[in-house]
């Protein structure tokens, strides 16, 4: 099992500008950048999911969403997983550089050209985590489809009586004018005396609705 010491770490402007940073999900980077932070000189460390959630993430229950980043990290290049010694072992593409006597690993080297796919300690995590998509991505339609369902059965408000009302103003000033104008003042009486038949044609359909329980 791989040890690290303890060294003052510094990530650079250039390790987050490193493609397979770059490359990774947002909701992995958190977990790059404790790898930089908790892995050894060179950048590798064992595979055992529970120990790295346990140093990037303290006391939050994180190990899937570890092993889940573990995954996306690979695939956009930032690390690599290997098998070697009976063991899992991750190993970073681009470690931190550090001083030549800090730069030193007691983990196995990785492959120099295969790369293994199949790990133990992920355990059948990305076969999971796409089921967990899967899942989602119909819990969503799910929730789409009632919300579709339920705007459909509710029927629309009414059109507001102002859209259908006469302007307030005259050709001249549409939108009425505080200075005398006559045809302002024959407009606006227009317009009020609309309002008020409208709503005496409400007043009366409710009225006749009262009396039978049904419209007139």
């Amino acid at each position: 099992m791989s040890t690290t010491k303890s060294v003052q770490r510094k990530i650079t402007t250039q390790d987050l500008e490193f493609p397979g940073y770059l490359r990774a999900p947002h909701a992995a980077k958190t977990t790059a950048l404790g790898l930089w932070l908790h892995t050894d000189g060179l950048g590798r460390r064992q595979l055992i999911p529970e120990l790295i959630a346990a140093a990037i993430y303290p006391g939050e229950a994180a190990t899937e969403t570890v092993i889940e980043h573990l995954l996306m990290l690979e695939e956009s290049g930032f690390l690599e997983m290997y098998s070697a010694d009976g063991e899992e072992w991750i190993a970073l593409r681009r470690p931190l550089k550090l001083d030549a006597r800090t730069a030193w690993s007691n983990c196995p080297d990785p492959p120099l050209r295969e790369r293994s796919r199949s790990f133990a300690a992920v355990g059948g995590a990305r076969a999971r985590a796409r089921e967990r998509m899967r899942d989602e991505d119909r819990e969503r339609a799910g929730e789409w489809a009632e919300w579709r369902e339920e705007q459909e059965r509710t029927p629309l408000p009414p059109r507001p009586r102002l859209l259908d009302a006469p302007p307030i103003g005259c050709p001249d000033h549409p939108n009425g004018r505080f200075e005398d104008c006559g045809k302002c003042g024959t407009a606006r009486r227009q317009h009020d005396r609309w309002l008020a038949q409208q709503r005496y044609e409400d007043q009366l359909t409710k009225a006749m609705e009262d009396d039978d329980g049904q419209p007139f």
